[in-house]
């Protein structure tokens, strides 16, 4: 079985919940998942929903979704 990541998120998406899997420098991947606040040419801000304002390096970013609230 193969699986293709995507990156469906852009800055069109401020203000909408997404979910952003990340390379993790150690090897693995982590999960990101919240509200898109900001976006450029170079991270992802996501609120999470402990209110924290993750950045995240788009280089470092493998998939990503926009995601139902809820």
């Amino acid at each position: 079985m193969t699986f293709v990541y995507e990156v469906r998120v852009g800055c069109g998406d401020v203000g909408r919940r997404v979910t952003v899997r990340v390379r993790l420098p150690e090897g693995g991947f982590s999960d990101v998942l919240g509200v898109l606040e900001t976006c450029d040419d170079t991270s992802f801000g996501i609120r999470d929903r402990s209110g924290a304002l993750r950045l995240v390096e788009r280089a470092d970013v493998v998939a990503a979704k926009i995601v139902p609230a809820g």
